[in-house]
């Protein structure tokens, strides 16, 4: 395998202290029931990695499986493998960065916990790392010709966004949406402060969070079957790519977590619109209830609530399952988290009602758009109101 070399240069040169007798690397395994591949994955790379100075630092999202067990039983042999457990947080991208922070290497790595990525590649990788010329350094499926290891379908939608990610990266990388790289902890921490921690794809994630433009390497390998463990890779993987992207795209003026929510406020907005119809058609009377100094229709009044209610019901589903799936909420949780949703969209709710009623009253307003309108105008409310009831980000142990 031949590394391809940039000729770019570093634009920050600080050093940044590490503990003394500190690993040269520190490699992070993200997990989550990996069971079936991750004893044999760490052995492998223990061994391939012998002769450099390194740690292996699996972040597990309180796998159901045995992958604890199984690490623990490597690390007893291995003292330079340590296991970190998440409980309440989901994610690769969260894991990994997780991993670095409590990292004690100079240089930071990752890599999956499936077997796919190739020791061989991994080695290359530490050594050109090691060397001290290069900031970054990424395992490419795109060099060349060979394989990439990857079916049909999947191939040719990371071929996609890897060319959609080339509009908003800082740096030309032939495969941004790799999974195994290597950086200083300069590089790593002159991304930190933007980085997103949503989804799978931390390198992009990372390339586009810094200003420095960075001395970086590629090396060719090809992905390897899948020793053990379910492929992660579904349409919310992509939808967290693509608000990634608007986010870095935008400068960070749209957060990532924020587009998703607008979106599934839209696919709210579809459920309300269509609530809105159905209820004027059922409950329309023609007697008008006095609110106030306004002589509001009791139909409106009934069919505006309702449909609030719905799409607010659907709105935390959906963001449950999408917006913060590395957040998600069961049992009792699921619960409370609705009532939360409920009462931190409930101003949203009143504002979008009363919104809806003024300028069905007063402006003589279509009672489709003035109800439309003033969900919109509500959405912004909701989105701050319900991260902070809803889907707090949890107190770290």
């Amino acid at each position: 395998m031949e590394p391809c070399l940039s000729t770019d240069t570093l634009a920050t040169s600080s050093s940044v202290p590490v503990e003394p007798n500190a690993p040269d690397l520190s490699l992070i395994i993200c997990t989550l029931n990996e069971g079936a591949a991750i004893r044999a994955v760490i052995e492998e790379i223990c061994d391939t990695l012998a002769g450099i100075s390194h740690e292996i630092i699996v972040v597990d999202d309180n796998s159901q499986d045995n992958t604890h067990a199984e690490v623990r039983a490597v690390a007893v042999m291995r003292p330079n493998v340590r296991l970190h457990v998440r409980v309440g947080e989901r994610g690769l991208s969260s894991a990994a960065i997780k991993g670095w922070d409590i990292a004690r290497g100079r240089f930071l790595g990752v890599m999956d916990g499936d077997g796919q990525h190739d020791p061989a590649a991994i080695r290359e990788l530490a050594e050109l790392i090691l060397k001290g010329d290069k900031d970054l350094v990424c395992v490419s499926r795109y060099i060349g010709k060979t394989e990439t290891g990857l079916s049909g379908l999947r191939d040719l939608g990371s071929k996609a966004f890897t060319w959609a990610t080339g509009l908003v990266l800082k740096v030309p990388l032939s495969d941004p949406m790799s999974g195994c790289f290597m950086m200083t902890r300069e590089y790593y921490q002159s991304a930190r402060p933007k980085l997103t921690g949503i989804g799978f794809k931390i390198l992009l994630d990372i390339a586009a969070s810094t200003k420095v433009k960075p001395r970086f390497a590629e090396v060719k390998a090809s992905l390897r079957q899948r020793q053990g463990g379910e492929s992660k890779l579904d349409l919310r993987v992509v939808i967290d790519l693509v608000a990634l992207l608007i986010e870095k795209a935008t400068n960070g003026l749209l957060p990532a977590r924020f587009v998703m929510f607008v979106g599934v406020g839209l696919s709210g907005v579809v459920v309300y619109t269509v609530v809105l119809i159905a209820a004027h058609l059922l409950f329309r009377s023609g007697d008008y209830l006095p609110i106030y100094r306004f002589r509001v229709l009791t139909d409106d009044l009934v069919s505006y609530s309702l449909a609030i209610w719905l799409s607010m019901t659907w709105n935390f589903f959906l963001n449950n399952i999408l917006t913060f799936r590395d957040k998600r909420l069961h049992g009792w949780g699921l619960v409370r988290g609705l009532l939360g949703f409920y009462l931190a969209c409930s101003i949203g709710a009143l504002i979008s009602l009363g919104l809806a009623l003024l300028m069905r009253g007063q402006l003589n307003m279509h009672w489709l758009p003035a109800g439309v309108l003033a969900a919109v105008l509500s959405s912004v409310w909701n989105f701050w109101g319900a991260t902070l009831l809803s889907w707090r980000t949890p107190k770290s142990k």
